[in-house]
C-alpha cells in the first residue's frame, strides 16, 4: 500500500513538472489566437498617425480624437450653458434646461429632501424659513438672516435661476457645485418647490386705476 503511494505521488508531481512547461525549455508553444494575445493597446480619444493605424489624415478627413462638440457620457446631465455672475443670473430667468421638468422618482425625491436638510437647511431652514441653525432667530453665528425660499422673492425665480445660485453662488451664497451633482441640484429644486406653495397673485387693479387717473389728469393738464 505505501509502494503504491509513493508510485502515485512520484507520478503526480513528474505530471506536474511536465504541465508547468518544465519540458519545454523557454518556448511557451503555439499561440491560437495572436492578435488578441498581443493586441495592441489604444488610448481613450488617442490618434493613432501609424498608416496602418487607420491614418484618416491621409484619407483627406479630419479626425481630432475628441468626441463631438455637446457630446455627454450616459448618465450625465446636460451642460448648463449660462456663464455666471449678474448677467448670467438674469439670462437664467428664461433659460429652459434640457433637465427641468424631469421625472423625479420617490426614491430622488426622498433623497432630495436628505441633501437639502444637509447643504441647504443649515442656513434657509427646514421650513424654507431662513431660520437655519446658523440664523437661529438672531441667536446663531450668522450676522444676517439667509433667504427665506418660502416667500414670494424665491417663488418667483425661474428654475434656473435658482440652478445658477446652487451652482455658481450669489452674494453671501457660496457655490455647491462641488458638492452636489447636475441632476442632485434640479432635484433639490424640485423639492424646494413643493414646499413652497404658489406665489401671492399681484393685485394689479390698484396700479392700472392709478395709470389711467394720471393719464387723465395729464390729458387735462395739456
Amino acid at each position: 500500500m505505501r509502494k503504491l503511494l509513493v508510485i502515485t505521488g512520484l507520478f503526480g508531481i513528474s505530471a506536474s513538472i511536465i504541465s508547468c512547461g518544465g519540458g519545454q525549455g523557454e518556448n511557451p508553444g503555439q499561440v491560437y489566437m495572436p492578435d488578441m494575445a498581443y493586441s495592441r493597446a489604444y488610448e481613450t480619444y488617442g490618434y493613432n498617425s501609424l498608416p496602418e493605424d487607420h491614418d484618416l489624415k491621409k484619407r483627406g478627413a479630419y479626425y481630432n480624437g475628441n468626441p463631438v462638440a455637446g457630446t455627454i457620457a450616459r448618465g450625465d446631465a446636460y451642460t448648463f450653458p449660462i456663464a455666471t455672475g449678474d448677467s448670467g443670473y438674469l439670462q437664467a430667468a428664461t433659460y429652459q434646461s434640457p433637465m427641468q421638468g424631469m421625472t423625479i422618482t420617490p426614491a430622488q425625491k426622498k433623497e432630495a429632501e436628505r441633501l437639502y436638510l444637509i447643504n441647504c437647511g443649515i442656513c434657509h431652514g427646514t421650513a424654507l424659513d431662513g431660520n437655519g441653525p446658523l440664523w437661529k432667530n438672531g441667536d446663531g453665528p450668522y450676522p444676517a438672516k439667509p433667504r427665506e425660499l418660502n416667500a414670494d422673492y424665491a417663488k418667483n425665480l425661474s428654475d434656473a435661476q435658482m440652478y445658477h445660485t446652487i451652482t455658481y453662488g450669489k452674494g453671501q451664497m457660496g457655490s455647491y457645485a462641488s458638492q452636489l451633482f447636475p441632476e442632485q441640484r434640479w432635484w433639490i429644486i424640485d423639492y424646494i418647490r413643493s414646499k413652497q406653495g404658489p406665489a401671492k397673485a399681484t393685485d394689479t387693479t390698484s396700479t392700472a386705476t392709478t395709470t389711467a387717473v394720471s393719464d387723465s389728469t395729464a390729458a387735462a393738464k395739456k
